[in-house]
């Protein structure tokens, strides 16, 4: 399975995303940057104008809005934005993998892995990080409880 078709959608996620710039790229908005990465620039070699075989105008046109897109989605506080514009929200979802349809024949390369969180700050915390965050809280808590109660019986001697 080549990496185009891994990127490929049901055609009613394209319908909804196909004017924007992820129907460009032919993916949904919760692909990794990589995937971006990776499309922009199978994309940017179809579409350049000194290695394409479309008309120079229409490859420059195509080629520009390409660079535009990659501009976009590839800084993360342009694409949060841009998602916002196209009604496309990551706060209410827990996103699923992109992959769809998975095959049976697919290969276990690292490099096919794919995660459903962009990066590490988006995924929830764990239960031991969560008693973790716990413990210090409460150690914090008892550090101020503690300041407190000795300046209070420094001060009530005097």
């Amino acid at each position: 399975m080549n990496s185009q078709s891994k990127n490929k959608f049901p055609s009613t996620v394209n319908q909804y995303f196909a004017n924007t710039h992820y129907g460009l790229f032919n993916l949904h908005p919760c692909a990794s940057v990589i995937d971006i990465r990776r499309t922009y620039r199978e994309l940017s070699k179809l579409y350049h104008p000194d290695t394409t075989n479309l008309p120079l105008e229409e490859a420059r046109q195509k080629f520009q809005r390409l660079n535009e897109a990659y501009g976009i989605l590839a800084n993360p506080e342009r694409r949060s934005l841009y998602d916002l514009q196209i009604g496309y929200s990551r706060w209410n979802v827990i996103q699923s993998s992109y992959h769809f349809t998975i095959s049976a024949d697919a290969d276990a390369d690292e490099e096919d892995i794919r995660t459903t969180y962009l990066d590490p700050t988006e995924r929830p915390l764990s239960s031991g990080e969560l008693f973790a965050l716990f413990l210090m809280g409460l150690t914090i808590i008892g550090c101020l409880l503690l300041a407190i109660t000795l300046a209070w019986l420094r001060t009530s001697g005097i």
